[in-house]
């Protein structure tokens, strides 16, 4: 059977969607972003296949396979028809062997025109962690919590640069409160397969505005080499007054749920202590986020200045601003690259580095 290597099968056909058909537990954990799930076993056929691989004969397995496998033909063929109405898919398994090479015959059988990938979801895996180990020229926006940072980024998007948001992949804003209003965040190996595809897309010779993140976000980790990069990187820390940023926090959290806000705050409990826990609850429960949010920030800011003293950045270079206005901010940090010549210097870090 003819298969593709990776770079062809992902650039393959817009058409012609890629199927996956490992079981849902294996697609749930992680897939090739914008796979669709066309399951050959159920999580439950794959457990006893594997038993029985393992505690009888490779013969065993594979008539047990064929057992599960013929009453579902049909139904998967449809299936398929109804996710490539062009009857042209791009397929794979994990290490591209048996379950992709059975879903091969039988979609062609059924008239598809199936493109194979070689080695299967296995290697895709392979590629993405390899791709943080990558060198590439990076420019860290930061600044204290609530400085808008994330907004900031996005007008930089609009104003033609180049970004990475980790914290969109990630689904969460960083901090105790980052998850609140967000969907669920992906697991650990689809947030890799996402941020690998993303950094593999970036235009070559441009250097992409990453927001400052600690090692995690949320229940996620940023992949360490790309964070040993992010660290080395040149920083631009947008710095604006804690009362502005107060104002702008309490706006937003103002609108959100009091219970999550609460639960927020027991997270850092041991960290603010028990007078400071006490006031920021007491401040929820009288609808007072600015108090709220001034309490919370007293831990952020401490927190974020350690981190600070501790960079290993190229560059430091403090901006300051009167607003958390994203245009308004976004200008200043564009004018101060281009007066501190981040751009070249970014480009220069990863050789310096040895990465």
């Amino acid at each position: 059977m003819p298969r593709l290597p990776l770079s062809d099968f992902l650039q393959g056909p817009a058409d012609a969607p890629i199927l996956d058909v490992r079981a849902p537990i294996e697609f749930a954990q992680g897939h090739i972003p914008g796979a669709l799930s066309l399951p050959l076993f159920t999580d439950e056929e794959r457990a006893r296949i594997g038993t029985a691989y393992k505690q009888v004969s490779q013969d065993r397995a594979v008539h047990l396979g064929l057992e599960f496998f013929g009453p579902k033909m049909s139904r998967m063929v449809k299936q398929a028809q109804k996710l490539a109405p062009h009857k042209e898919v791009r397929l794979h398994c994990w290490r591209g062997g048996m379950r992709s090479g059975a879903v091969l015959w039988l979609l062609e059988l059924a008239g598809f025109k199936v493109h194979l990938l070689d080695k299967g979801y296995k290697d895709y895996r392979r590629w993405a962690l390899a791709q943080f180990s990558e060198p590439r020229p990076l420019l860290i926006l930061g600044g204290l919590t609530g400085s808008g940072k994330t907004d900031t980024l996005h007008e930089l998007a609009r104003q033609g640069e180049t970004i990475v948001d980790l914290e969109g992949l990630a689904h969460h804003k960083g901090s105790s409160f980052g998850a609140i209003g967000l969907p669920p965040q992906p697991t650990p190996e689809q947030f890799e397969n996402n941020l690998a595809l993303v950094l593999d897309a970036l235009p070559a010779q441009v250097v992409p505005w990453l927001e400052d993140e600690s090692l995690t976000i949320g229940r996620l980790t940023i992949p360490k080499p790309l964070f040993e990069q992010m660290r080395r990187a040149p920083l631009v820390v947008l710095d604006i007054p804690k009362a502005v940023r107060t104002r702008k926090l309490a706006a937003e959290y103002g609108k959100e749920n009091p219970a999550q806000l609460a639960e927020a705050i027991q997270r850092i409990s041991k960290r603010l202590g028990g007078l400071a826990t006490k006031e920021a609850l007491d401040a929820i429960g009288a609808g007072d986020m600015e108090k709220m949010v001034d309490i919370a920030l007293s831990y952020y800011d401490k927190t974020y200045g350690f981190g600070l003293d501790n960079k290993a950045s190229s560059r430091v270079v403090r901006v300051p601003s009167a607003t958390c206005d994203p245009a308004v901010n976004a200008a200043l940090v564009l004018a101060a690259a281009k007066r501190e010549g981040l751009v070249e210097l970014a480009k220069n870090v990863p050789q310096h580095a040895g990465a």
